[in-house]
């Protein structure tokens, strides 16, 4: 058929939108293949176990990227914070949007294969109303929900398979990580710690969705670390674990972040509250604790550190190193050794500026304080970093072949907060301080807040840096033709930069504030770069901040898109 064009002449008519038919074939997702994935393909959140955030591809490189361009996008239909990355098996592109919807898509021509969509509960309070990232597992899609459950969904078609509660949404439990699959378990963990729960990691069977194990993020009485809790404060004690772990194959060890305790003032649970603001190292069969590093002791700042260290091998007096590193919301760089029944601490420094920090134990790692710079019951305390820390949860990404580390940060942003006492209701914001005692002010002078600092990791020192007015709330991307990839900014802008140097060589205007988990990967030799743009969440909640604190207005439109970029031919 034909239509008439205005002019008289004939024209092509209109494409018509196609029919879901789902996914003809599909690559099942093995164990082998999660442990040493095709460098064409992005099969869990950061890509490899170890969380380097890094593509081998390198058909993009810093003498052809002016030339990249969009080769199609599609609008999720939904708004506030899109966070997840697209994971891509053998041309199936599948990504997770706010409101628990899956899309799956043809990675090469964006057309629509299937869609989930979660009916989540009337009553469920969204304090993060996001979602980032699925897993893959055999022919199964697997969505941790914001009500609370793990979803499995079928790869090729959708359907649910099976669908298993994890805990009460109604006590304020609720989930949005990506899931960590190794070894035929489906490993997540809950969010919550601003409404008084206690945390923990859960394993599922990939299969059938029964639990494997639970392991609390918090000691009962009797347990190693329960003495570091006071009275029943250990019940609604926080720590909990909303980004997805890394997995150490050969030590058969996951590593989990864990955040704040709760409420957010120490002077209201005293003691070194374990194991919160640590990373836990947990037996990947059993669930249980086989080491665990505290950051910081007795959080009062809402410092989560719930970043999973990046694995890899630093180089330290001659010495290689199987490291944990952790740029962390509190403002230091830690770098830790990880072995079979220990972490050890190995060095920390600050990458931002940071007052609250006079000293660290050279052997332990443990931090001593400045008392006048840590939160308090009845007294307005400043601090440097802001509650939104160096880095929040934004992944920093490792290239091995710059052996550089890029950290996403916010810099010369200090904050204050107001502790008040309030009883722990269940599923109620329970913050220990009131949203309008939430302080934020700028270092003196200060010409910028957003950052991404280039760290050789071999030497510890900072070798570039690049700089924005706006604050930074884009996770990096990295890929082997040396590049890195990042948005975060309210601008809008998508970017890439030469991973040696620093230099800005491209950057594109989407349609809203990026704070997507950026992937690259290729099919039919062809290689992309994709993205969702959705702002939202806390970076939206800074920029309020922000604009309350300067006086000024800033619009960041809304609405999710995932754009796909590759080099114009």
């Amino acid at each position: 058929m034909q239509s008439v064009s205005a002019g008289g002449g004939m024209t092509q008519p209109a494409p018509r939108a196609r029919l879901t038919t789902g996914v003809t074939s599909y690559a099942s997702v093995t164990d082998q293949r999660l442990v040493s994935p095709e460098a064409e393909n992005w099969l869990m959140y950061r890509r490899t176990y170890d969380g380097w955030g890094y593509s081998p591809l390198d058909q993009i490189t810093s003498g052809n990227v002016k030339d990249l361009v969009p080769v199609w996008s599609f609008s999720t239909g939904v708004a506030e914070g899109h966070q997840a990355p697209p994971i891509v098996n053998n041309g199936v592109m599948f990504v997770s949007t706010p409101q628990n919807q899956v899309l799956a898509l043809d990675a090469r021509s964006g057309e629509l294969l299937w869609r989930y969509k979660r009916e989540l509960p009337d009553d469920l309070f969204q304090l993060h109303p996001t979602n980032r990232g699925v897993g893959l597992y055999e022919d199964k899609v697997y969505l941790a929900t914001l009500d609370a459950h793990v979803v499995a969904l079928d790869a090729k078609t959708g359907k649910v398979v099976w669908d298993q509660t994890v805990e009460d949404y109604k006590k304020g439990y609720y989930m949005t990580l990506a899931p960590l699959v190794a070894r035929g378990k489906v490993m997540i963990g809950v969010s919550g710690g601003e409404l008084g729960i206690r945390g923990f990691v859960q394993a599922l069977d990939a299969r059938s969705g029964q639990t494997a194990w639970k392991t609390f993020t918090i000691p009962a009485p009797g347990e190693p670390g329960s003495e570091t809790w006071k009275g029943d404060s250990w019940k609604t004690g926080g720590a909990s674990v909303w980004i997805t772990g890394h997995y150490d194959p050969q030590l058969n060890l996951t590593y989990w972040g864990t955040g704040n305790g709760a409420q957010w003032m120490g002077d209201q649970r005293p003691g070194d509250n374990l194991y919160s603001s640590s990373v836990l190292a947990l037996d990947a069969d059993t669930g249980k604790i086989r080491a665990y590093h505290q950051y910081h002791w007795n959080d009062s700042w809402d410092w989560d550190e719930v970043s999973a260290p990046l694995l890899m091998d630093v180089q330290r007096n001659g010495r290689t190193i199987k490291s944990l590193v952790h740029p962390a919301r509190n403002g230091y760089l830690w770098v830790l050794e990880r072995r079979a029944d220990a972490i050890g601490f190995v060095d920390a420094k600050p990458y931002v500026k940071q007052t609250v920090f006079t000293k660290i134990d050279p052997k332990t790692g443990r931090p001593e304080y400045d008392e006048t710079k840590k939160p308090v019951t009845g007294k307005k305390i400043p601090f440097c970093p802001s509650l939104w820390g160096g880095k929040d949860w934004p992944p920093a990404a490792y290239n091995p072949k710059t052996g550089y580390l890029y950290i996403p940060t916010n810099e010369n942003l200090c904050g204050s907060l107001l502790g008040t006492a309030k009883p722990y209701e269940a599923g109620k914001l329970w913050l220990g301080t009131e949203i309008k005692d939430i302080g934020m002010n700028l270092s003196e002078g200060a010409k910028h807040i957003g950052e991404i600092q280039a760290w050789d990791m071999n030497t510890g020192q900072k070798v570039w840096i690049r700089t924005f007015e706006s604050h930074n709330w884009g996770p990096v991307l990295t890929t082997g033709g040396g590049l890195v990839f990042a948005g975060g900014t309210n601008d809008r802008y998508f970017r890439a930069f030469d991973g040696k140097t620093g230099e800005p060589l491209w950057q594109w205007r989407t349609n809203s504030g990026i704070t997507g988990v950026p992937s690259s990967y290729a099919v039919d030799g062809v290689q992309y770069v994709a993205v969702q743009s959705g702002w939202g969440v806390d970076a939206q909640r800074m920029q309020g901040a922000l604009d309350d604190l300067l006086g000024s207005k800033t619009d960041v439109p809304q609405g999710g898109v995932i754009w796909v970029f590759a080099v114009k031919r």
